[in-house]
């Protein structure tokens, strides 16, 4: 059975190339899947899409929505 997940993903980015400078950001998908676990990996899938230069992906399942 499939149920709508809320998803967050903790993103960090370099902000330079040779440096050593990072910014960290948050940003929130709704991941129709079978299970939390798919519903993570499908929303970091997601987040690395939208966000290419990332270097970490952190996500973490928050509610069931339906």
């Amino acid at each position: 059975m499939v149920h709508t997940y809320e998803v967050w993903v903790d993103i960090k980015e370099c902000a330079e190339q040779l440096g050593n400078t990072f910014r960290n950001g948050t940003t929130r998908y709704e991941v129709d899947a079978e299970s939390m676990q798919k519903a993570t990996g499908l929303a970091c899938d997601q987040a690395r899409s939208d966000f290419p230069r990332g270097t970490e992906y952190d996500a973490r399942v928050t509610r069931l929505l339906k």
